[in-house]
This record gives C-alpha cells, structure tokens and sequence, in this order.
C-alpha cells in the first residue's frame, strides 16, 4: 500500500499583517522630496483697467535661444545684470528721499513705479533664466538689507528669517512684520513675465 504524503500548509495569515507593518514603517521613515521651483506671487486677476506704464519705469530683459542676455535692448553679462538692476530701481529721479541713485530721467521715476520684465524665448536654457531671477532678486534683497540697516540696523533677510521661527513670540513677530512691510514698501518686487516667445 502506497503511503500518500500530506503537503504541510504554511499559514500565511500573519504574513498579511507583516506586509502591511513593513508597509506603515517605510512611509514613515522614508523622505519624500519634493520639486522646488521659484517662488512667486501671482497678481490678483484685474480685469477693470490696464496700468499704463511709462517706457521709463520698464526694465526689459530678453533671453534669446542662445542665452544672451540683453537689458533694455543692450548685450550684457550676467555679472553686470544686477548692478543694471539696481540702478534702475534706485534712480530715485522724484520723491525719494532714501535713493543713492543719479536720478536721470531715463531711468526709473521711483522705487514704487519700476518694474523688472523678463522675456525669454522657447528655447531659452532654463539655468540661464534661473540665474538672471536670482541676479534680479538679488538686486531687490540688496537694496533691501541696506535700507533695513540704515532703519533697524539688521539685514531684511535676517528679520525675514526670526519672523518665520517657531520660537520668534507674537510680540516680536508683530514688530518684525511692521518692519518688514517698511521695507518691502520702499522697494517693491515688481515682476513681469510676458508669454514666451517662440522665435
């Protein structure tokens, strides 16, 4: 008489249950990283009037396809972008009683009425349209940090950076935003970025 031998079953109840914990411990100490871009604030939708703007208080930037810079309708460098930059918005042509600029009337009238246009074509690199946005920031974050240390004797980064600590209290933060609004004020980030071009 053949013996029949019986298959011994494995009792994969618990191995459910197992997958599962594995499952709850990867999600929790696994990182997600997340994609960076620039960060902007978009303008609220106006469809009431368009803002006519004198040539003047317009800085334009254009990228072509071979990544040259051109401000205002001049072949230029990235290391002379900023500067450019900055004596453009701090003109300081009338009423402005804090800006070391020329004040030349081909220039911007006003902190408050430049803006900064950045132009670019369909096949613009994109670390050269990067770098001529951190070189434009840049120029806002110096003017900036040295009006907020001629006001407060503290770099406007530096007060950005305590109102946004946990551990800053509200008294402080309230002190820190009048301040930081002071500034911002003075030097408002004005940014436009017409349509691509496709040329």
């Amino acid at each position: 008489m053949a013996k029949h031998r019986t298959t011994q079953e494995v009792n994969a109840g618990s191995m459910a249950d197992i997958a599962f914990l594995l499952l709850i411990f990867f999600l929790v100490t696994a990182s997600i990283e997340t994609d960076v871009g620039l960060d902007r604030m978009l303008p609220q939708k106006n469809d009431d009037h368009i803002a006519d703007i004198k040539q003047r208080n317009l800085f334009e930037i254009s990228l072509n396809n071979t990544d040259d810079i051109m401000a205002n309708g001049e072949v230029i460098s990235v290391e002379s972008l900023r500067q450019k930059v900055m004596e453009f918005i701090d003109n300081g042509e009338s009423n402005c009683d804090y800006c070391r600029g020329i004040g030349t009337n081909e220039l911007s009238e006003h902190p408050g009425k430049a803006i900064v246009s950045i132009k670019t074509q369909r096949n613009t690199s994109y670390p050269i349209y990067v770098t001529v946005q951190n070189e434009v920031l840049g120029a806002y974050n110096q003017l900036r940090d040295r009006e907020s240390l001629r006001l407060f004797k503290v770099p406007f980064k530096d007060m950005e950076v305590e109102y946004y600590l946990e551990e800053t209290n509200e008294e402080r933060k309230q002190l820190l935003k009048e301040r930081i609004e002071v500034i911002r004020e003075m030097y408002p980030q004005k940014i436009l970025e017409p349509e691509t071009i496709n040329n």
